[in-house]
């Protein structure tokens, strides 16, 4: 079925192009882009007035809970909630049940997506066996499986010689490594922020040097190395300032935030709220300053949700032991689109962050419309206002700290190879 997308802004930062553009799809590729392009017989139109196409958005840092936890979410909800929130394609972590280590659970992901979910579902293996962080799993294997990455994400690598070790090896095997950078020996029983609120709430906080002493650690061993490393979900000021520092000497750096990282502070966490907490914590107004100075200039390459489901049971219960994580796919558009609003970037800028960024980092072939490119695009209605109803999530669960929110802009639709995903 081919496919006419008419009288939209098209937003290609891959081959600098903002404004009025029409794009005819056939046979799940790009093939013609124009104005005023005639519609061959049989070929369905979309009429794209007033609103923005853009390439179809990818989420690099997504928890599906599959296999193993999917009474959480699953490939096919996971998904749906993607293709809801405007995402063409999403990298899923490694922290499963048995997590992804093996050819044979990368395979078993691959094979599910295939049949189940209605995006690209791009798995990331782990760094570690187990992701114990005691030895490298075979990162050869899992990239010649499907994985686009590697990640012990939820832990770090506690040790900077095996961590060295895996640079190297990715490096040489061409497979992105992804750090979840956390001191745990200052983390230790923290569970949010340390700072004025856990003092008042009487919880244990975590201070940012946990952060930032693991974000200096990755920086230079990838400097040592020569190696490329991607830094997960920064929510600090000096994250972001050693980041921005090292690209400045030619480091090969690059991060991820998350829309709650430039949109809540550790206030959200008042009345012991547990959708509020997540790892890394909310931080304070001035880390939300830094996150959108990041990515004003550039220092931040991806915005990523970090969606991460869980179970109510284990979410209404004391703060202390709540797991951590929210659900993000089907806010991270609109919470991303008030940067716009607010003048911290322009609409090409959160494309790239998007989109066209992420699938740099990942090394796959999306974020282009480009003539001959597969066929995934994001049109997006600015303008719709709509509110976060846990009810109306297509995620199988609503741990989500903006439930209640009235928000602005929304996906109109997605598509996927060519295919209507999803419509609102």
């Amino acid at each position: 079925m081919n496919l006419l997308i008419k009288g939209g802004r098209l937003i290609d930062p891959s081959q600098g192009i903002d404004g009025s553009m029409d794009i005819l799809i056939a046979d799940g590729v790009v093939h013609e882009l124009g104005q005023g392009l005639a519609a061959p017989e049989g070929t369905q139109t979309i009429d794209a007035s007033g609103l923005i196409v853009t390439p179809g958005l990818i989420d690099m840092h997504v928890h599906l809970r599959d296999p193993g936890l999917e009474y959480k979410e699953d490939i096919a909800t996971g998904s749906r909630s993607a293709a809801a929130g405007g995402f063409t394609s999403i990298a899923c972590m490694p922290n499963t049940s048995p997590v992804i280590d093996s050819k044979a659970i990368t395979s078993y992901i691959v094979n599910k997506a295939r049949n189940e979910a209605v995006v690209n579902v791009f798995p990331v293996g782990c760094i570690t066996k187990g992701g114990k962080g005691e030895s490298l799993a075979e990162m050869g294997e899992l990239k010649e499986a499907g994985c686009v990455a590697v990640s012990d994400d939820g832990r770090p690598v506690t040790s900077a010689e095996l961590m060295r070790r895996a640079l190297e090896y990715a490096k040489g095997v061409g497979i992105t490594v992804i750090s979840h950078s956390e001191e745990l020996s200052l983390v230790g029983d923290g569970v949010m922020n340390e700072g004025y609120v856990s003092t008042e709430l009487g919880l244990k906080g975590i201070p940012w040097a946990a952060e930032d002493v693991a974000v200096a650690r990755e920086v230079y061993l990838a400097e040592f190395t020569g190696a490329p490393v991607h830094i997960a979900h920064i929510s600090t000021a000096g994250a972001a300032r050693i980041i921005r520092n090292a690209k400045a000497r030619g480091v090969k750096v690059t991060c991820e935030t998350a829309p709650h990282y430039f949109t809540l502070t550790d206030e959200a966490v008042l009345g012991y709220n547990t959708n509020a907490k997540m790892n890394p914590p909310l931080r304070g107004a001035g880390d939300v300053s830094a996150m959108k100075a990041a990515l004003a200039d550039g220092t931040i390459d991806a915005i990523a949700t970090d969606h991460a489901p869980h179970h109510p049971d284990e979410k209404d219960v004391e703060f202390n032991i709540a797991l951590n994580g929210i659900v993000g796919l089907e806010t991270s558009l609109p919470l991303s689109l008030k940067l716009v609003e607010e003048g911290v970037l322009d609409l090409n800028a959160l494309v790239s962050l998007m989109s066209c960024n992420p699938a740099k980092i990942l090394g796959i072939e999306r974020g282009t419309l480009k003539v001959g490119a597969v066929a995934d695009v994001t049109i997006i209605d600015p303008a719709k206002e709509w509110q976060v109803d846990a009810d109306k999530l297509e995620s199988k669960s609503k741990n989500s700290p903006f439930l209640g929110w009235r928000v602005k802009g929304a996906a109109a639709y997605t598509i996927v190879k060519g295919q209507v995903v999803h419509s609102a």
